[in-house]
Order: C-alpha cells, then sequence, then structure tokens
C-alpha cells in the first residue's frame, strides 16, 4: 500500500508538471525557454511530453499492478464484513470494547421496541437467541462505508488503464523494434515515407491540422520530440468557411469552423460546424477547433530603399511564399499577417489595450542561411501625441523586438520622411545648404578661407551623418576630438546638423520660415533620430503594408482516445469511493439481553471521532431509557 501512495504522488508531481509546462510544443519554443543546457536536461527527462514518457506509462503500470494487489488481497475480507452480522460475541467480549454499558433492568425488555427503535435510526438489525436464554440485538448502519475502499482503488487502476491505453504503447512499441521513426525534415506530407506514417487502424493518438479557407485535406501531423509524424485519416477533412467574432478592442471573442467530412462509406458528406469546446466527433475520432492563424494572405508591399534616394517599387507577397528582388542576395519570407494586434501604447500608465491594426511578420535571409526577422505595422501609431510608423527587428527568436519609428507626416503618410531622407542623401542638396550657411554665418568678403573652412565643416559633418546618422558623428568625435573639447564640440555638432537639416527640410517641401511651425521642427527632430536608426535596422528596404487580401486558416486538432471513456468511469468510481469513505460514518451495535435480567450494550466504529462519540451518548441514552 505504502509503495502505491509513493507511486501516487509522483504521479501527482508528474501531472502538475504536465499541467504547467505547455506540452508538445517544438523545441524551439523550449529552447528559447528554457535555454540550451536546460532544454538538454528536461529532454533527457521527458518533460515535454510527460503523459507519453515512459517512465510516466511505468508508474501507471506499476500503480495498476500494486492497487490490483491490494484489491485482490482485501475484497473478499470487506465484502464477508460487509454481508455478515458479528452474531457470535459473547459477554466477555462485549465488556472488553472500549465503548460499552451495562444495564439494569427492572422490567421485561420490549424486543420490539428496541428493534423499531434501533430500524428507525437507520440501522439494520438481526435478533439472535442464544443456547442459555439470552438474546443477542447486532445492529450495523454505513456499511457502505466499506465499499468505498473498493471504488477508490478500482477507480484508481481503471483511470491508469484508460492511460495507458491512451499512451501510444503500440507506436513505442514499435518504434523500440525499429518499425517507425519520427520524421525531422520540413517536407509535404505526401513525401513522408511510411515508416514515419501512422495507419488508419491507429488506436490513439493526438494530431493537428491546419486548414485554408477552402483546402482539404486527409492527414493530420503528431508532434513527437523534435520532430512529427504523420496520421492518416479514414476521411477527408474540407474548411468550407472559417468565422472570428472579435471584441471591440480587436481581441478575438469567439472563432468556428464550417467542415464538410468526406467519407467513401457515406452516400452524402457531412456538413458540421464546430468551435471551441464543441467538437465534431467522427469513427471514434474527435475534431475540435483548436487555434487559427493565416491561410496565405495576398499582401500588396511598398518597398522604400533606406540606403540611397531611389524612388519606391511595388511588390506582390503572399503568407508562406519567399520572394528574391532582381540582383538582391536577399530571400524575403513572408510569414505571418495578423489583422488585429491589440497592445498597450503608454508603458506604466493605466490604458486598456487598443488595436492598432495589421501586421505582417517576416524574415530576411542572406546566402549564408542567417536570418532576421521583422514584424511591421500598417498605420501609424500614436506614441506622445506624435504618430510613428514602427517596425520591429530581431536576430534571433530569444531576442526583444527593437523598433525603428519613423515619424508620420502631417497627411500621415510615410512618404514625409522618405523624402526627407532622400534631401539628407542628395550630395548636391547638402553641398548647396553649406554653401547657405556659411554665406549666412561669415559676411565679410575678407573672410573667405573661414567661410570656405566652415562650409567644408558642414558638408563634411552632414556627410558623416548621412553615412552613419548620429552614431558615425559621436565615433568621429571620439576620434578625432580631445577629451576636453568633446561635450562643447558636441553641442556644436548638434547644432549645425540642426539647422542644415532644417534647411534641407524647408528646400525639399518648399517651405518658408514662418511655415515651419512646432509640428514640423518635432518632425526634423524624429526624422533625423529614424534616420539613424536605420543603420541598425539591418535591412537595406522598409516594407509599407498597402493593401491585402486575407485568407484564414483553421487550426484543428484531431484526438482518438479510446482510453477517455474508461478514465471517465474510473473517475466517477472514484468520487464515489473518496464520497463513501468520508461522509458515511459506520456504526456497530451490539445488545446482549441477559435471561436472568440486566443487558449489555456495546457501540463501535472503524474511525473514532467526535461525531462517534456524540452518536454513542445518544444511542445509549435512548436505549436505556427503552430498557430500564
Amino acid at each position: 500500500m505504502s509503495f502505491a501512495v509513493s507511486m501516487l504522488v509522483f504521479l501527482g508531481i508528474a501531472s502538475v508538471i504536465g499541467t504547467i509546462l505547455k506540452q508538445n510544443e517544438p523545441y524551439e519554443n523550449y529552447i528559447i525557454k528554457f535555454g540550451q543546457f536546460w532544454f538538454d536536461f528536461f529532454e533527457k527527462i521527458g518533460l515535454y511530453d510527460v503523459y507519453h514518457s515512459v517512465w510516466f506509462l511505468i508508474i501507471l503500470l506499476f500503480l495498476v499492478i500494486s492497487t490490483t494487489l491490494c484489491i485482490t488481497k482485501n475484497t473478499p475480507i470487506i465484502l464477508k464484513d460487509f454481508l455478515l452480522f458479528k452474531d457470535s460475541l459473547e459477554e466477555k467480549s462485549l465488556l472488553s470494547f472500549a465503548h460499552h454499558l451495562v444495564l439494569k433492568n427492572k422490567k421485561k425488555v420490549n424486543l420490539s421496541q428496541v428493534i423499531h427503535y434501533l430500524k428507525q435510526a437507520n440501522f439494520k438489525v438481526k435478533e439472535k437467541s442464544k443456547d442459555n436464554g439470552d438474546i443477542l440485538i447486532v445492529a450495523k448502519k454505513g456499511n457502505y462505508q466499506r465499499l468505498g475502499y473498493i471504488f477508490t482503488h478500482l477507480g484508481v487502476v481503471v483511470i491508469c488503464l484508460g492511460g495507458l491505453l491512451d499512451g501510444n504503447l503500440i507506436f513505442k512499441a514499435q518504434e523500440l523494434l525499429g518499425y517507425k521513426k519520427i520524421e525531422t525534415l520540413d517536407i509535404p506530407a505526401s513525401k513522408v515515407q511510411e515508416v514515419s506514417r501512422l495507419s488508419v487502424a491507429n488506436t490513439s493518438f493526438r494530431a493537428n491540422m491546419t486548414l485554408a479557407e477552402g483546402s482539404s485535406d486527409n492527414v493530420a501531423f503528431v508532434r513527437m520530440k523534435d520532430g512529427y509524424l504523420v496520421q492518416d485519416l479514414p476521411f477527408k477533412i474540407t474548411l468550407k468557411d472559417f468565422r472570428i467574432n472579435h471584441y471591440s478592442t480587436g481581441m478575438p471573442k469567439s472563432f468556428e469552423s464550417d467542415l464538410v467530412i468526406s467519407d467513401p462509406e457515406l452516400s452524402q458528406d457531412i456538413t458540421k460546424t464546430i468551435s471551441v469546446n464543441h467538437p465534431f466527433t467522427y469513427k471514434g475520432i474527435a475534431i475540435y477547433q483548436s487555434d487559427f492563424q493565416d491561410g496565405g494572405t495576398k499582401l500588396d508591399i511598398k518597398l522604400w530603399n533606406l540606403l540611397s534616394s531611389n524612388t519606391s517599387q511595388k511588390i506582390n507577397a503572399k503568407i508562406f511564399e519567399k520572394v528574391k528582388l532582381d540582383k538582391d542576395q536577399l530571400t524575403y519570407e513572408f510569414n505571418d499577417f495578423r489583422k488585429f494586434n491589440i497592445l498597450h501604447l503608454k508603458e506604466g500608465i493605466k490604458e486598456k489595450p487598443r488595436n492598432v491594426g495589421p501586421s505582417v511578420t517576416y524574415k530576411i535571409r542572406n546566402n549564408s542561411g542567417q536570418a532576421r526577422e521583422y514584424i511591421s505595422y500598417q498605420y501609424a501609431m500614436p506614441i506622445d501625441e506624435r504618430s510613428f510608423f514602427i517596425s520591429g527587428m530581431r536576430e534571433t527568436p530569444q531576442e526583444e523586438f527593437k523598433y525603428l519609428k519613423i515619424p508620420a507626416d502631417q497627411k500621415g503618410s510615410i512618404a514625409g520622411f522618405m523624402l526627407f531622407k532622400a534631401a539628407l542623401q542628395n550630395k548636391a542638396l547638402i553641398e548647396a545648404v553649406a554653401k547657405k550657411m556659411a554665406n549666412q554665418s561669415v559676411n565679410s568678403d575678407k573672410n573667405a578661407n573661414v567661410k570656405e573652412s566652415f562650409e567644408n565643416s558642414v558638408n563634411k559633418l552632414m556627410t558623416l551623418f548621412e553615412q552613419g546618422g548620429f552614431s558615425n558623428v559621436a565615433q568621429n568625435i571620439d576620434k578625432n576630438i580631445p577629451a576636453s573639447e568633446k561635450e562643447k564640440a558636441v553641442q556644436t555638432y548638434l547644432k549645425i546638423i540642426d539647422i542644415a537639416s532644417t534647411e534641407l527640410y524647408k528646400n525639399q517641401f518648399n517651405l518658408s520660415d514662418k511655415e515651419l511651425d512646432q509640428s514640423r521642427v518635432a518632425f526634423i527632430q524624429d526624422a533625423l533620430n529614424a534616420y539613424s536608426d536605420m543603420f541598425f535596422y539591418g535591412s537595406p528596404y522598409y516594407f509599407e503594408l498597402t493593401n491585402y487580401e486575407q485568407k484564414e486558416a483553421s487550426g484543428l486538432q484531431l484526438t482518438k482516445s479510446p482510453g477517455q471513456f474508461w478514465v471517465y468511469l474510473g473517475s466517477l468510481s472514484l468520487v464515489l469511493g473518496i464520497f463513501s469513505m468520508i461522509y458515511l460514518r459506520e456504526r456497530k451495535l451490539w445488545l446482549l439481553i441477559k435471561a436472568k435480567g440486566g443487558a449489555i450494550l456495546a457501540f463501535s466504529s472503524n474511525r473514532k471521532n467526535p461525531d462517534f462519540e456524540i452518536d454513542y451518548k445518544k444511542v445509549s441514552q435512548d436505549i436505556k431509557k427503552i430498557i430500564q
């Protein structure tokens, strides 16, 4: 029994781990979460698929064996005690009970009155006359408490058997013998070899299927360790339509799929709508609405060249497809599109999250296979009472996104920044501005050398900024300016960049000094910061999403669980058993009425608690009144 309890403790700990730690995730998710060292350790002890791990199934098996032995050993004793009345006890035995009472009666005992009282108190009563004329009344109630032991232990056995039925034992045996192997390559299901496929006769599985609207399939994928298995289905599933409802904030409220089940054995296809917690079961396979994702949305993108003043170009892309531009050594992989993005725009301030509109996630991969991940939002976001177009970049999935914030112009467009950027990259325009600044700063013709020197300095400074932003200017200061003069140089350089940039902006947009209001001044400062951040963006292009044609996909989970019924049945048995043992109170009573006068009352229970003392006191007083 102690062994079974130990196994139950281990099982409980394992179940807690399996509940807290999300199971059967792609291995890269666990690497990101735990790091390589702990990932390897947890993988070796099977924590990523606890309920199908070998040690978990062994615990279930040992529990079945141990608990079955307990049931086999104790059930006959319990049933015998349940059915029989112990009517062979003698006077000496009754006097040895801890709770007994010796009664002296002056009148003849009314047996029918005693028996009636006991039956009214829900006792089962048996009367036995002894050879010496004594009469022994045996009564008991709450006898079903003993059956609670059987129900509880039987429930544990049945639940464990259900777990073993759903434990992929057949696959584990096939894998051990070399008949099955997990597929690790990312290839179409049609190209997966038979050794990595599970037949329609497979007794239990939990698989996933993703269907875009209008598409169909008759296979699902079972995640296994660092790969997968292909589960063949005895029918075909078609996604006719997918619908999703949102709250006013843009958060998903509910989603459902219209499915068509096609089976050669059917004369007519089955059409069913499933939603979260409302699955459809066919041929023992339950089809659940699991999640949703993009199904191949078409994207219209305007490509802005960040490194030159070239105009933009338009490209058409599609989620899950790759694009390679002419004369470009980079591959653009479009991975996801989201129509709604719920974000907190003000950190540290209690404000409801808001929907900031569509976004597209993509990767830019070079020839060596290294990739950076990007996310770009279609619409400008309000930040600190100004509007910015946001695009994030990270070099590895473990990192947080670093954001490039491009200010929106007065029309709410990104075009204003791109025009200003073109001015910053226009050498002829920079030279003209430098000459103008020199003429305004040095008026006398006698200072021609000073004027030329100042003009060259402005040209050089703006060229440094054009080639690398503020960081490039800072590096030049660190390299060429003495430490004692750095602070003064920084202030001077920033002022020159500010004046020159303002002149470039006015020239590019044909503005006078009077038209240069506070909002335009703020735009220039934000644009200079964005221009500097471009050099850390890691991409020569900025992807502006201009339009899209959304296509959604439904995520389905298909489960075949023959052990489910037995787990439910075992759980019911377990609940009944625990209820019986906790809430049913077993009471046994013996009343020996002696032929020579007097009586002995004995009271017993398998559990001594305050309720027992109360019952003993009440019953003994009531019987004493009847007898005496």
